[in-house]
């Protein structure tokens, strides 16, 4: 027997309605809320409801309370703090299975469904990896491989698989930064995914699915030498 549906107190849903105006972008990251009394008037509620839907987003991590600067917006996504939480309490090892997990599949799904505008923003992305190898610049080098790897995940045009990846490339960064800087004879060139392009140009699932493999496999044992060190 079905359950009678029980409906929102007034305190959720100002909760929801803030988070989908976060979401949207009408308050974005580092921006501070409207004073409580217009915020009251928007939403049409009391002192008191309000400031209990403000403490509900404050506890959930999109909401931050500063001193002197109110209440400013911390995080576009509850999605997003649920996802970093996690991460903080993983190791670099478990993240970098999922990161192999989520672009095997988008690298599959890519090679399926993708367009000529996602080739050209991967070709592009390729080539910004290339210049920067030929300064030997690092931060532009990470900068343009996780751009790569994002375009790549965005051709899979699975908008949930490219929510999730959005929210684990900042560790993702510091993971790839992390054996750059370790790696005496880390090879720019060798990181550059040539292959991968072309397996997903080409349409050829199981070629990029096995270069997938190979990059994540090969960056998995240089983690483990830096470990070991």
């Amino acid at each position: 027997m079905l359950k009678k549906t029980e409906r929102l107190s007034l305190v959720e849903q100002v909760v929801i309605q803030m988070e989908q105006l976060i979401e949207n972008g009408h308050w974005k990251i580092g921006d501070r809320l409207p004073a409580e009394t217009q915020l009251m008037k928007e939403f049409g509620v009391s002192r008191n409801t309000l400031r209990e839907a403000v403490g509900g987003l404050v506890h959930a991590g999109l909401l931050e309370s500063k001193q002197g600067s109110g209440t400013v917006v911390k995080s576009s996504s509850a999605f997003g703090v649920a996802i970093h939480r996690q991460i903080e309490k993983s190791s670099v090892m478990e993240t970098l299975e999922v990161r192999l997990a989520l672009e095997r599949e988008a690298a599959q799904l890519a090679a399926i469904r993708r367009d000529e505008s996602d080739i050209e923003a991967m070709t592009k992305s390729i080539q910004m990896c290339r210049s920067a190898s030929e300064k030997g610049d690092v931060q532009e080098f990470l900068q343009a491989d996780i751009l790569f790897h994002k375009s790549m995940v965005k051709a899979s045009h699975n908008t949930m698989l490219e929510r999730i990846y959005e929210h684990i490339t900042e560790p993702l960064r510091s993971s790839i930064e992390e054996v750059m800087m370790a790696a005496e004879d880390f090879s720019y060139n060798g990181e550059i995914h040539y292959e991968l392009l072309e397996a997903i140009k080409k349409q050829d699932v199981q070629a990029a699915i096995s270069h997938v493999n190979t990059y994540i496999n090969g960056f998995r044992e240089k983690i483990e030498l830096i470990q070991e060190d």
